[in-house]
């Protein structure tokens, strides 16, 4: 008998590689930008990967950094083949709630969680926000 079980995990979501505006099929959305669809991307930037929105119409993924968000013409696109599983949730005094996707992670090693803002006419994804976790 062992003394280790086996323990498997649901593989819910993979990142794609794409450009130009492109977004795969099964992409999860992330919310609206001016009233278009956008979904979760991220870039390199720096050294760091950083958890970002691709907007199709700007062919483009915009991640935040240093107080600015900077668009990236190459980027990869978050896809799953159920979106249900995923929901936004309130960081609660600081802390990720369980199951936060990891979106990125800096030249340093440290993750970089996906999380989301709003504003009266758009979403902003990026690192260190309230974060999309995993039912």
């Amino acid at each position: 008998m062992s003394l280790y079980t086996r323990t498997t995990y649901r593989n819910l979501c993979h990142w794609v590689y794409t450009s130009g505006g492109d977004v795969p099929d099964n992409a999860v959305a992330g919310g609206v930008d001016s009233g278009e669809p956008i979904f979760i991307g991220r870039a390199k930037h720096e050294d760091d990967v950083v958890p970002g929105k691709v907007v199709p119409s700007h062919r483009v993924c915009y991640v935040p950094y240093a107080g600015a968000e900077h668009a990236n013409h190459s980027y990869q696109v978050l896809v799953s083949m159920d979106e249900s599983q995923f929901d936004w949730v309130p960081e609660a005094e600081g802390r990720l709630p369980p199951g936060a996707v990891q979106g990125g992670i800096t030249a340093d090693g440290e993750p970089l969680y996906i999380g989301r803002t709003e504003s009266a006419t758009c979403h902003t994804l990026g690192p260190n926000m309230p974060t999309i976790h995993t039912r």
